[in-house]
C-alpha cells in the first residue's frame, strides 16, 4: 500500500472533481481537499467525501461468483474466466457472432472503453455493442453534431460561466446533482448576470435563479420555439453574424414563426410575459448561454429540442463568441469520454463514424485487422436490451445496472433473466449482478490509474491510490484473459498507459483527437482540453474553447435545424391523467448501486418518494408520508408521498435511483428519439392510487 498523498478525481459525476486520497493506518482511505483543481477548487459533495466506503471489504465483491444449482457461489478466477468464454464462445458457434451483446458504462476509463469496444469488434466479431451513456447524452450529442458538425458537451470551461451576462440553465438541478458546479452560478449572479431556470419543479437549483420558468414536462421544444418567434418579432436577430457564421436561417425562422407567444403559453403552461422576460434578460447583455441536461434531452423528441434551444443562440450571435454558447452538462462521470472511444455502437475510437470506410480503415490499421472484418453499426441501447433472449442470447456487461436504469425496467429484468448467458463485471453486487451466470469483481477508482473526461471536454488523470485487495482485477485484465481464451492472445495490454498510447493512435485525425495528449501532460497540467493533435505545448496546448473562428462543419459554419413542436408519445388522458417526470436527488448516485451502500448517503436518502402538489394530495386524499402508486401502461410503483408547493399540479414527481416496488423507471416510456435513439424518461402519463397499510 503507498503511504502518500495520492491526487486524483472523484468517481462519480461529470464533474470530475479533484480530490486528495491518503491511506490510513488501519487501512482505511482518507479524503481530503485539493484545491488546485479548478473545476471544485477543493469542494466536495456528499458523495464525493464518502466515496472510499464503497472500498470496505464489507459492501464490495470479494471473489468471482458462478451460478450453481440457481445461486451465485465463490469460484476461482479461472472457473470464472473460463465459464465466460464457453458461453460466449457457445453462443458465437450456434447463433453467430452478434448472437453476443456487449453493454458498458459512462463511468468506464477512456481506456476501458476503448478497450471494451475493440474486444466487441474483433474478438467477438459483435456489431451488438453500446453503453447507458446512450440514456444519458445522445440527444445533445446529435444536436451538437447535427448545428455545429462536433460533439463536446461543454465548447468552453466552466470558468467561463461567471463571465457571461446571462445562463439559460434548461432541465438541470445541478445544486444536488452537481453541487460543486452551482458556486459558478453564484459568481454570475454575484458578478451581475442573470439566471434563468426551466423546470417543472422548484428545486433548490431553481431558488438561486433570477427567473423561474416552470413549463409542463415535454414541452421544452415549444418553449425554446417560442423565444425565438420573439427574438424575430422584436428585431433581435444579429443579423450579421447570421449572415456570416450560420446557414439554414430562413427554414428555421419560418418553424419558429408558427410558435407566437400565446399558442406556446397554452401548450407549455409559462405565461407571455414570462417569455418576454427571458428574451430581455436573455438578449440585453453583450453575452449568455444556454445549458441543457437530462430535462430537455431525455424525451423522443430531445435531439429536436436541442436544436431548438441551439437555434435560439445562433440567432442571437450566441455561440463561437467569448463567454457564450451553447453547452451541454454530461451526467456521467466519463460519459463524455465513455462515447468518443468505441462502446457505442455506431462509432469507433476518436469519435469516427462506423460506417465511414476512411475511419474504418485507420482504426482498423491500428488494431492490424482488416477493415472489411469489422461489423457495422449495431442496436442502440434500448433497442439492445430489449433484443436479449430473442436475438441477442449472451451479454458481457461492465460497469452499469440496466434492471434499475433502464426505461421500462420490469421488462428489462424479464428480457436479461431470458439471456442463455449473462456475465457481469462490477464493484458490488448489482441488481443486474445477482442475475448473472458469472460475477467478477473488478477495481474501483482509487485502485487503479486510467483517464476520464469531464463534463467541460478536459482529459484528466485518475492515479491508483492503495493496492487492490487480493482476488480483485481489472476490467482491463479481464478483457485481456477472455481475449487469450477466445483465440487472441495479442492487441489487449493490462496496463492502463500502453492502452492510452494505442488509444492515442487510434483517435488521432479523429473529431475527437487525442494524440497530443500524454500521461506526463495530464499529471503536468492538470488536465489537457480535446482535440489536441500534438504533444508540442506551444504549437497546441489543447482546446479549451472550440468554435472561436469556425465551426467543425465542412465550410466552418453552424447550421440551423428548422424543428417544430410535437406532442410526448404518451399524453395524458382520462385513465393515466397525470404526468410522471424523474430526476436525482443529491445523496444518491445514479441507480445507486454503490450509494445505497454508504450509511451517511442513505441516512440523508434512505428510499423513493412520490412528490406531488397540495392541489394533487388533496384530490387523491393523500396526505404526507402516506404511501401512493403511481401508475404507468407499463407498471405500479409504491412510494411514500411528499406533499410541496415547488412542483406542478398535473405532474409528480419520483427519483429514479432504487429498485423493488419504489422503482420509478417501473414506469417510464421506453420511446425513443427517432436520432439518438434517446427513451422518453422525462415524462409519461400515469395515474395515482392510495394504498392500504
Amino acid at each position: 500500500m503507498q503511504n502518500s498523498v495520492t491526487p486524483t478525481h472523484c468517481p462519480y459525476c461529470a464533474l470530475q472533481c479533484g480530490m486528495n486520497l491518503t491511506p490510513a493506518p488501519d487501512g482505511t482511505v482518507e479524503v481530503s481537499e485539493r484545491a488546485d483543481f479548478p473545476v471544485n477548487r477543493g469542494a466536495l459533495c456528499g458523495k464525493g467525501r464518502t466515496a472510499p466506503a464503497v472500498l470496505s471489504s464489507r459492501v464490495r465483491l470479494a471473489s468471482p461468483l458462478v451460478r450453481s444449482g440457481g445461486t451465485l457461489v465463490p469460484a476461482g478466477w479461472d472457473e470464472a474466466l473460463d465459464r465466460i468464454a464457453e458461453g460466449l464462445s457457445r453462443t458465437r458457434a450456434e447463433h453467430g457472432p452478434d448472437a453476443c451483446g456487449v453493454f458498458g458504462g459512462g463511468g468506464l476509463t477512456n481506456e476501458k472503453a476503448y478497450t471494451l469496444g475493440k474486444f466487441a469488434r474483433v474478438v467477438l466479431g459483435t456489431s451488438q455493442i453500446d453503453y447507458n451513456g446512450r440514456f444519458c447524452m445522445s440527444s445533445a450529442a446529435a444536436g451538437g453534431m447535427k448545428a455545429f458538425g462536433l460533439d463536446r458537451g461543454l465548447p468552453f470551461p466552466l470558468e467561463d460561466i461567471p463571465k457571461s451576462g446571462c445562463v439559460i440553465l434548461v432541465g438541470s438541478n445541478l445544486a444536488e446533482t452537481m453541487p460543486p458546479s452551482l458556486r459558478f452560478f453564484t459568481e454570475l449572479r454575484e458578478n451581475g448576470g442573470t439566471l434563468i431556470v426551466i423546470d417543472p419543479r422548484r428545486t433548490k437549483t431553481a431558488e438561486q435563479a433570477d427567473l423561474h420558468l416552470m413549463p409542463r414536462p415535454g414541452t421544452d421544444l415549444a418553449l425554446a420555439l417560442g423565444l425565438l418567434h420573439l427574438v424575430v418579432a422584436e428585431g433581435l436577430v444579429d443579423e450579421e453574424y447570421v449572415r456570416e457564421r450560420t446557414a439554414g436561417w430562413e427554414d428555421a425562422r419560418a418553424a419558429a414563426m408558427a410558435h407566437w407567444p400565446e399558442y406556446v403559453e397554452r401548450i407549455t403552461g409559462v405565461p407571455v410575459p414570462q417569455l418576454r422576460e427571458t428574451v430581455r434578460l436573455f438578449c440585453e447583455p453583450e453575452s449568455a448561454m444556454v445549458l441543457t441536461a437530462r430535462g430537455p434531452e431525455q424525451q423522443s423528441k430531445g435531439t429536436d429540442t436541442v436544436s431548438a434551444w441551439i437555434n435560439l443562440c445562433l440567432a442571437t450571435g450566441r455561440a463561437g463568441r467569448p463567454f457564450s454558447g451553447y453547452g451541454c452538462l454530461t451526467g456521467q462521470g466519463n460519459g463524455q469520454g465513455g462515447r468518443e472511444h468505441g462502446q457505442k455502437a455506431d462509432q469507433l475510437p476518436g469519435y469516427r463514424k462506423l460506417d465511414d470506410p476512411a475511419a474504418r480503415a485507420h482504426v482498423a490499421g491500428v488494431w492490424g485487422v482488416d477493415p472489411d472484418s469489422l461489423p457495422g453499426p449495431g442496436r442502440s441501447a434500448y433497442e439492445l436490451l430489449d433484443a436479449l433472449g430473442t436475438d441477442i442470447k449472451s451479454l458481457l456487461l461492465m460497469g452499469s445496472n440496466p434492471v434499475v436504469s433502464a426505461p421500462h425496467a420490469a421488462h428489462i429484468e424479464e428480457r436479461i433473466k431470458s439471456l442463455d448467458f449473462l456475465a457481469v463485471c462490477d464493484v458490488v453486487l448489482s441488481e443486474t449482478a445477482a442475475l448473472a451466470d458469472v460475477v467478477l469483481p473488478v477495481t474501483q477508482w482509487a485502485e487503479e490509474t486510467g483517464t476520464t473526461t469531464n463534463l467541460e471536454g478536459r482529459v484528466l488523470l485518475r492515479r491508483q491510490a492503495i493496492t487492490p485487495p487480493d482476488g480483485i482485477r481489472s476490467d482491463l485484465e479481464v478483457m485481456h484473459e477472455l481475449a487469450d481464451r477466445l483465440g487472441v492472445e495479442k492487441g489487449f495490454p493490462t496496463d492502463a498507459e500502453e492502452v492510452f498510447e494505442e488509444l492515442r493512435r487510434a483517435s488521432a485525425g479523429g473529431p475527437a483527437d487525442y494524440s497530443g495528449i500524454t500521461y506526463r501532460r495530464l499529471a503536468e497540467e492538470n488536465g489537457v482540453f480535446w482535440p489536441c493533435p500534438t504533444e508540442d505545448t506551444v504549437v497546441h496546448p489543447g482546446t479549451p474553447r472550440l468554435f472561436l473562428d469556425r465551426f467543425a462543419t465542412p465550410d466552418g459554419r453552424a447550421r440551423f435545424v428548422p424543428v417544430s413542436h410535437r406532442a410526448i408519445a404518451e399524453e395524458p388522458d382520462e385513465e393515466y391523467p397525470v404526468l410522471l417526470t424523474t430526476g436525482r436527488v443529491v445523496a444518491q448516485y445514479q441507480s445507486g448501486a454503490q450509494t445505497r451502500r454508504v450509511d451517511e448517503l442513505n441516512a440523508a436518502a434512505p428510499g423513493p418518494f412520490v412528490e406531488l402538489h397540495p392541489r394533487l394530495a388533496e384530490r387523491l386524499g393523500a396526505a404526507e408520508g402516506d404511501p401512493v402508486a403511481v401508475v404507468s401502461r407499463r407498471g405500479r410503483a409504491v412510494a411514500p408521498a411528499r406533499i410541496t408547493l415547488g412542483i406542478r399540479p398535473d405532474t409528480v414527481f419520483m427519483p429514479f435511483h432504487w429498485y423493488g416496488e419504489g422503482r420509478a423507471n417501473t414506469l417510464t416510456n421506453p420511446a425513443l428519439d427517432p436520432t439518438s435513439r434517446m427513451p422518453e424518461f422525462k415524462a409519461c402519463a400515469v395515474r395515482l392510487e392510495t394504498v392500504e397499510r
